[in-house]
């Protein structure tokens, strides 16, 4: 992590988080909206840690796409402010922004690289809403309107990301290749399509989130029973890969996640 790792806390642990179903006109394209409310009394650099998702955020007046991250990305946010944000669903990002999520790893590009001039106004008319609430309404009816034009994203990504994102043993690769009926190389080509990097790369990335769902609500379990839960080898295999993904130790995670 960088240097200012002594400094940076969890995206999830430095602000008030709430995620909120999507408008009807979006479900087969957004998972969710989300709203960050940045506590006033907490250091402003946010450490945003990989999900295997491409977010749209608003964050500062502007509309920002979120690239899939292999590697924590460290943000800076104005203590006391809120941030908004629209998940893509499995495979929707490429469909909404045209081009393959690889090309925009561990990136954060304005969404008017993408559209243009329509961002620019959906920025313009977010920021001139009251209130947080009417903030992520204006981000929704905009989204609603162009959800028509838009192909929803293939089953196929959004099976292999749900197969390896619920279980911690998982269905195995080869499980998922079968009911796919794809070759592993065509799995990888539409996996780094979809998420920007291939199903070896994302299932360590969601069984680091599997440890962070974990770690929420462990009540003072045991690292070496997490590292088991969450499908690690053993609890030296969990410490590499969260220092790798997240830049702190597991011990430090569960501190700034109050577990």
């Amino acid at each position: 992590m960088m240097s200012d790792a002594n400094t940076a806390i969890l995206s999830g642990a430095i602000g008030d988080y709430r995620e909120f179903d999507p408008a009807a006109a979006l479900e087969g394209h957004i998972q969710c909206v989300w709203s960050n409310a940045v506590r006033p009394d907490r250091g402003s650099l946010s450490a945003v840690v990989p999900d295997g998702c491409v977010d749209i955020t608003w964050i500062d007046g502007e509309l920002v796409v979120a690239g899939p991250d292999v590697a924590v990305a460290l943000s800076a946010l104005t203590p006391g402010c809120t941030v908004i944000g629209a998940r893509f669903r499995p495979g929707a990002a490429s469909r909404w922004l045209g081009l393959p999520m690889s090309e925009i790893v561990g990136d954060r590009v304005e969404l008017s690289h993408f559209w243009g001039k329509p961002a620019r106004e959906i920025a313009r008319r977010i920021g001139d809403a009251s209130s947080t609430a009417e903030r992520m309404r204006v981000m929704e009816a905009a989204l609603s309107r162009l959800a028509p034009d838009v192909e929803p994203p293939p089953p196929d990504m959004g099976f292999a990301f749900n197969a390896l994102k619920t279980e911690s043993a998982g269905p195995g690769m080869a499980v998922i290749l079968d009911r796919l009926d794809v070759s592993p190389r065509t799995l990888r080509r539409r996996c780094q399509e979809a998420f920007g990097y291939g199903p070896k790369t994302l299932d360590r990335i969601l069984r680091f989130q599997r440890f962070l769902s974990l770690a929420r609500r462990s009540g003072g379990e045991r690292l070496a029973g997490l590292a088991f839960e969450a499908g690690y080898s053993d609890q030296a295999h969990l410490t590499r890969e969260v220092r790798r993904l997240a830049g702190f130790s597991p011990a430090a995670v569960l501190r700034q996640l109050g577990a």
